[in-house]
């Protein structure tokens, strides 16, 4: 076999000495400066071949670990037509978060955000029988999103490198099982490649499906929060449910009363007026916990409607804008614009409630005329001081489930650290993240909306039921950069590093030259990987630099020493710098 060792000479590398203009964390900056990728544009990049490199490692140890988990690899094609995903109403539910696009003749394809869809449809075309199953299946494919914000590099692109797994099983067990094998899989490939994680309950959104868990890294850079017990519960926000307290016994009660209340459209000029003007509570002061906040949104459906919905909630509380997402998806969800409140003229902006002295009756329509959705804190027997649907006036004393009741709870308000764990297991604390990895139990969702059934041991036909299991491999990379660096470049681990070693020929002498080359072609032979600066006419202080963008963690200096029998291992990682002989380097550099 012949040995090539990789030239700096003829590599297609330039390293860049300022930042990119648009880099927001060390991530970018430094996959950009270091010559792994380039900016094609917003979210968009090209791989050279530094980052081809590290890609390729990343996907080897996942392709490892899926075939240890039983899974096969195939591949799609990214562009694919629109039937399936209108089948399964994906077409419509992902709105603009997707690039729709038409061939010559009209026909509708688009750029494959996940691929549910076609795997399902292919095992369908393939087998028929419960003894084909179970199967897992999956695929490293480019995925394209239509985001409105790109940012981070590859932390947040629009075209990106995924690992999509699929299992298909006939019962609930079996997908239990093979759910399993791919969460356990997941565990030893995060291991694998040196990444913290979190494992947190999670929302299915657009996937569908039953039981939902992201792997979360967590860093200050993540675009996630999620929320964490010292009893070992773990969930995003979005997926976060409140622990509603008791009811409380609603008979002596005081009745409702209007009060003037002139110019206190928000919580805490009502607040204020409140402490002001009012007797004082038992607990010493009004806050803005004793209100309740009715905030006013509009829902756009799939079918363009539009539709209004106001939520009522402490006042303490603010409305989080993923929780809201998630609670009303598929519709588009935004705050209500001054047209709506033309339209609806009930609706007396800063002085809305759920309740009105002109007549509203408990059970009947709210006081607004528009669905109420309640906090899951509202419960029977709070009272409130909030809104009386008169323009000036405020009502305090209004009990729920006497007073006023919704039509519904809804999940929608920012959670806080001290909230109380669902799980009973404390009070959680709130924490940064990043997703790395998500798996679902899809269910039988796709398998019903496609028609993918299998024959059972007494010759029926059931539905298969899926899992799906993805990993976003260019998002990896990218945290590991992030992870891995220091103010003079990137330091990759040994286990995803472009090179294994980086032999650096120093100075002028021929000597040192040729040492290089003999030793690079030695440690080749022993197996390792090397990048050869052979460069002639390039000054050890730039050959230096370059080694320290570039990251590889080994480093072996040949210069003036070389003609003496002598070279210098560089640890990057650690720094240190160690004289050896020549004859030593290669056992040195090829141990472990």
């Amino acid at each position: 076999m012949t040995l090539v060792v990789t030239r700096l000479s003829h590599y297609f590398l330039r390293t860049l000495r300022e930042d990119p203009a648009d880099a927001e964390v060390a991530s970018h900056r430094w996959l950009v400066r270091a010559g792994y990728i380039r900016r094609q544009a917003p979210g968009i990049f090209a791989w050279l071949p530094l980052g081809l490199r590290v890609k390729a490692k990343v996907e080897g140890i996942i392709r490892d670990e899926m075939t240890a988990a039983g899974a096969y690899e195939v591949h799609f094609p990214a562009l694919l037509p629109r039937e399936p995903y209108e089948v399964t109403g994906r077409w419509e539910e992902y709105g603009d978060g997707i690039f729709r696009l038409q061939d010559r003749k009209g026909a509708d394809y688009l750029l494959a955000p996940t691929h549910e869809e076609v795997f399902t449809l292919l095992v369908k075309d393939l087998y028929s029988s419960y003894k084909d199953l179970p199967l897992a299946i999956y695929q490293i494919q480019d995925k394209y999103r239509d985001e409105a914000r790109p940012r981070a590099g590859l932390l947040r692109g629009r075209e990106f490198t995924m690992k999509d797994a699929y299992s298909f099983d006939y019962t609930d067990a079996g997908l239990d099982a093979s759910y399993m094998a791919q969460r356990d899989a997941y565990e030893r490939i995060f291991a694998r490649l040196g990444l913290e994680y979190v494992i947190v309950q999670a929302d299915a959104g657009a996937m569908g499906g039953s039981r939902s868990e992201e792997f979360l890294h967590p860093t200050a850079v993540g675009e996630d929060t999620f929320v964490r017990s010292a009893g070992g519960y773990a969930a995003n926000v979005e997926a976060f449910t409140t622990v509603a307290p008791d009811p409380i016994a609603i008979e002596g009660l005081p009745e409702p009363v209007i009060f003037d209340s002139p110019d206190t459209p928000t919580i805490a000029t009502l607040v204020d007026h409140a402490n002001a003007h009012l007797d004082a509570p038992a607990e010493g002061e009004w806050t803005a916990a004793h209100t309740l906040k009715n905030v006013v949104l509009a829902l756009t459906h799939l079918d363009g409607t539009r539709e209004l919905v106001v939520i009522g909630l402490p006042g303490d509380r603010d409305v989080d804008d993923k929780r809201v997402e998630v609670a009303f998806a598929p519709a588009e969800v935004e705050q209500a614009t001054p047209e709506d409140f033309e339209k609806h003229p009930l609706l007396v902006k800063g002085y809305i409630g759920p309740w009105s002295p002109t007549g509203a009756i408990l059970g009947e329509e709210s006081a607004t005329g528009i669905r109420y959705l309640l906090d899951p804190r509202v419960v029977d027997g709070t009272s409130w001081i909030t809104g009386a649907n008169i323009d000036q006036k405020h009502v305090h004393s209004l009990v729920a489930g006497r007073d006023f009741a919704g039509d519904g709870f809804v999940e929608v308000a920012s959670v806080r650290a001290g909230d109380p764990a669902p799980d009973g297991s404390g009070p959680v604390e709130l924490a940064r993240g990043m997703e790395i990895g998500h798996v679902f139990q899809l269910g039988r969702k796709y398998a019903d909306a496609l028609g993918l059934k299998v024959l059972d041991e007494n010759g029926k036909l059931v539905t298969v039921t899926m899992g799906s299991y993805g990993i976003g491999v260019t998002r990896i990379l990218a945290i590991i950069a992030e992870l891995n660096n220091d103010e003079k470049g990137l330091i990759w681990p040994a286990s995803v590093s472009p090179f294994d070693v980086h032999v650096v020929a120093a100075g002028r002498d021929a000597v040192a030259f040729e040492v290089a080359e003999d030793l690079a072609k030695e440690l080749e032979a022993a197996g390792k990987d090397v990048l050869l600066d052979d460069r002639p006419k390039v000054s050890p202080g730039v050959k230096f630099g370059d080694a320290e963008i570039v990251g590889v963690p080994k480093i072996v200096i040949v210069g003036r020493g070389a003609a003496d029998g002598q070279v210098e291992l560089w640890d990057r990682r650690s720094g240190d710098r160690e004289t050896i002989s020549i004859a030593d380097a290669v056992g040195r550099l090829t141990v472990g």
